[in-house]
């Protein structure tokens, strides 16, 4: 046997070992972390909020074009359930959030064990850390598959319920890179690019049964508790899209993403400064795969309840922006810019983002899809001011670091990302 042939055989058995493991480490952490036995815990209402009332009271604007405040006051609105779909921005909007949950001393119900709720099953209230029938909760805000009875039970009634979407060709590309290795039936995509290969001939690497396909067709849609797999004339489409729009007062989107966070400052009674963000989770330029016109429309095609879903909540946003008006809008979102344009100076160290291996701090490391580092993130300003310090932190803290400093027990996590540290070396 030559030399090159002993290396293809020495990579392909060490391939064969990884995989194995893998799959192994897979279905060990799948039956570890999915519930094999829901209970039904007694129904106790929750009426009213246990939160300690913010007792600023701001200045309600008008919603024309006058610029000028109508003389009415609101207080911040504090019961929020944010519906966290995958790959649109949301750990950003967590980090938000976070932080509005810490200054006003907000109760979070939050997960046990990891940092999601038992995705891909439908949430139940028994998955929140320490649940007991009656107990009050200001903010859910981590993966769930949206259950609303079950949501509806663990908050108070007049609980905002706020989401955020993304163009689904976009959403397929980045969900494709980054989950794409979790759904075994990709494995056999030849060629190394996968994602095209997929696009032109979906049907022969998808089956709806098969495990963590739904990563891969109509995400969001399956995101809201909905059947990802129906045909685009079911009835069911419309049903779900309506029964939706009947839970969200304010559904975001990543493409405007300013202009939904001053929506929601508007819906939420909020202040500029509690909008204040770093992008988080953000994927280096070279592992985006830029979609031709034609890749576009058979993604479109491909996650066609999702871009049906996509294209009712762009009309309704916008409707909510010309409400709000134009000009004002303009108006505020840059004046969010110029405070996070601030406020990256005074933090980042450099300014901007930087590749996994040259963050220097293992608590501000992102979370890594398996075989790359392409999530890039940020080191702290060495000589950050002491006055800012303290929030700078926070606003660069990845999501599973800032859980942890919330006291999540993120044990089934931080296993899993010992496997995926193990495969990315």
């Amino acid at each position: 046997m030559t030399g090159r042939q002993g290396r293809q055989w020495r990579s392909m058995c060490k391939g064969l070992v990884l995989g194995t493991f893998l799959t192994t480490c897979m279905i060990l952490l799948y039956c570890l972390s999915t519930p094999q036995i829901y209970f039904t815990p007694p129904e106790v209402p929750v009426p009213y909020s246990c939160a300690h009332r913010p007792s600023q009271l701001h200045p309600k604007q008008t919603t024309n074009t006058s610029q000028k405040p109508s003389g009415q006051f609101c207080s911040p609105k504090v019961d929020i359930m944010f519906m966290k779909t995958h790959k649109t921005a949301s750990s950003t909007f967590l980090n938000i959030l976070f932080r509005f949950g810490e200054k006003h001393r907000l109760k979070f119900a939050f997960p046990h064990s990891r940092n999601d709720f038992f995705y891909p099953s439908l949430f139940q209230r028994s998955q929140v850390k320490d649940y007991r029938p009656g107990m009050c909760f200001n903010i859910i805000c981590n993966h769930l598959r949206f259950n609303a009875p079950e949501v509806a039970k663990l908050l108070p009634t007049d609980t905002s319920y706020i989401t955020i979407l993304r163009d689904p060709a976009e959403l397929f590309e980045s969900s494709f890179h980054y989950f794409g290795r979790l759904v075994p039936l990709t494995w056999k995509i030849p060629g190394d690019d996968k994602l095209t290969e997929f696009l032109l001939d979906p049907h022969s690497y998808f089956d709806p049964e098969g495990f963590n396909s739904f990563y891969l067709k109509n995400l969001l849609f399956f995101d809201f508790g909905q059947d990802n797999t129906l045909q685009l004339d079911d009835p069911r489409v419309d049903e779900g899209i309506k029964l939706i729009s009947g839970h969200f007062q304010l559904v975001m989107l990543v493409e405007y993403f300013e202009e939904s966070l001053i929506l929601l400052k508007d819906t939420l009674c909020w202040e500029m400064n509690d909008l204040l963000f770093f992008k988080l989770n953000a994927r280096k330029g070279s592992t985006v795969s830029k979609l031709t016109p034609e890749l576009r429309a058979r993604a479109l095609e491909w996650n066609a309840i999702d871009w049906k879903l996509y294209q009712h909540f762009n009309q309704t946003f916008w409707r909510k922006v010309d409400a709000y008006g134009r000009q004002r809008m303009a108006e505020d979102v840059a004046e969010l810019r110029r405070r996070n344009k601030k406020m990256a100076s005074i933090c980042i160290e450099g300014g901007h983002a930087v590749e996994a291996g040259n963050i220097y701090e293992t608590a501000m490391q992102p979370w890594q899809p398996i075989g790359e580092k392409s999530i890039m993130g940020y080191n702290l300003k060495k000589n950050a001011d002491k006055a800012h310090r303290n929030l700078c932190r926070k606003m660069l803290t990845p999501e599973i670091q800032y859980l942890t400093e919330l006291g999540v027990n993120l044990w089934i996590t931080k296993l899993w990302g010992y496997v995926r540290d193990l495969i990315n070396l």
